[in-house]
């Protein structure tokens, strides 16, 4: 606290200018109430150095002339004007501090060569160059000292804000994350409702054995849908805890086309190349990227049938998922031109898969096909975290 640390300068310099003046008695002038004055009245300026460092360094320089133009002893007198300067620099008032230290150096070479014999006290002779080199290298430790200090509190700023916005980017990506995964999740399962819910109104008096197929298929999809909300809400809950269930991979790609096919819609899987494990990143972008695609084939498509590619390539990774369209005229602009591209809910479909092969550095693109139909491919670099077996190359739910 200032005031604690200029109570502390008052008494240094109160009692060093005592035990200094017992060896200057025949020198100098003795401490008489003016010299008391004036050594209290520097530590009072410190008081200001953090709200008015150039007062503060400008005036215990001007108290330390005014102390030395008396004649009093030389002692401690300077440590009030060597904290306010330090401080005044530290604080990036630089040119202030120098100038209130250059300012009390001129003074004092003013006054020891050139004033002193008007000045007292009587006889007081002229003082020697040397002190004054001893005065510069003062001043020098000074300066130097306050810009180490100014350059450290600078790095330590640089270093605080640096960190304040890797933690606010942090923050911002977590955000996005969970957003991505509420919408994939969501759109999914109540797309899959939807369709399904409407299968059982139209049925319900026709085919009652079909009706019940469509309620399973709802259970089993909200089911699955609360589930995995209710992970990614455990981990808002939890924040670096481990997730209860394990996030969901391609190896859940058979139940999603098992969902799909529940919502009237016939997928064909195939695999191109060596199948390996992806990392569990690459992994569950490319099962959201799919998922999202067959959603939007399902709500957005007049198709009913559509095909899943997964591309295992040296170092790369690729999933096409095509459908043969038309788009169906109640899509909107959202999946104009073809199916499995549109928006998906609100129009965050095909952004999210690009944020997601972004995050992993590829990319995700959605767009019709020469022969009418749409198709999706993202596509993103990745290591191979272990060979499975191969699946057969085709698959029909």
């Amino acid at each position: 606290m200032p005031w604690l640390s200029s109570f502390a300068v008052l008494v240094v310099q109160q009692v060093g200018s005592q035990a200094a003046a017992a060896g200057q008695d025949v020198l100098r002038m003795p401490l008489d109430g003016f010299a008391r004055f004036l050594l209290a009245a520097g530590p009072l300026l410190l008081l200001l150095r953090h709200i008015a460092p150039r007062t503060a360094a400008f005036g215990t320089a001007a108290v330390a002339a005014v102390y030395l133009g008396a004649g009093y002893p030389y002692g401690p007198v300077f440590l009030s004007v060597g904290v306010a300067c330090f401080a005044a620099a530290a604080a990036g008032r630089r040119y202030a501090a120098w100038s209130a230290l250059a300012a009390l150096w001129a003074g004092h070479v003013l006054l020891a060569h050139l004033l002193y014999r008007w000045l007292p006290p009587d006889g007081d002779g002229g003082a020697s160059w040397g002190t004054e080199l001893v005065a510069a290298a003062w001043v020098a430790a000074v300066v130097a000292g306050a810009e180490l200090a100014r350059a450290r509190r600078q790095e330590w700023a640089r270093r605080r804000a640096a960190q304040e916005e890797a933690d606010r980017r942090r923050a911002d990506e977590e955000r996005l994350r969970i957003a991505r995964e509420l919408h994939d999740v969501l759109a999914h399962s109540i797309s899959v409702i939807n369709v399904q819910a409407g299968v059982g109104l139209a049925l319900l008096d026709s085919d009652r054995e079909q009706a019940r197929t469509a309620l399973t298929t709802i259970k089993s999809a909200s089911k699955e849908a609360l589930g995995e909300v209710r992970q990614v809400l455990d981990a808002l809950r939890a924040p670096g805890a481990a997730p209860r269930t394990p996030a969901p991979g391609l190896d859940r790609l058979p139940e999603l086309t098992g969902q799909a096919a529940g919502a009237g819609l016939d997928v064909t899987t195939e695999v191109v190349g060596t199948a390996t494990r992806l990392p569990p990143g690459a992994d569950l972008a490319a099962f959201r990227i799919v998922q999202e695609a067959l959603t939007n084939v399902v709500r957005h498509s007049g198709s009913r049938t559509a095909r899943v590619r997964l591309g295992y390539g040296p170092g790369e990774f690729r999933v096409d998922v095509d459908d043969e369209g038309p788009a169906l005229r109640d899509a909107g602009s959202a999946s104009a031109g073809g199916g499995s591209g549109g928006g998906g809910s609100g129009g965050n479909g095909l952004p999210g898969m690009r944020e997601r092969a972004s995050a992993l550095g590829g990319s995700a693109e959605a767009g019709p096909r020469a022969d009418g139909g749409f198709r999706v491919t993202a596509r993103f670099p990745c290591a191979p975290a272990a060979t499975v077996p191969v699946p057969p190359e085709k698959e029909r739910p």
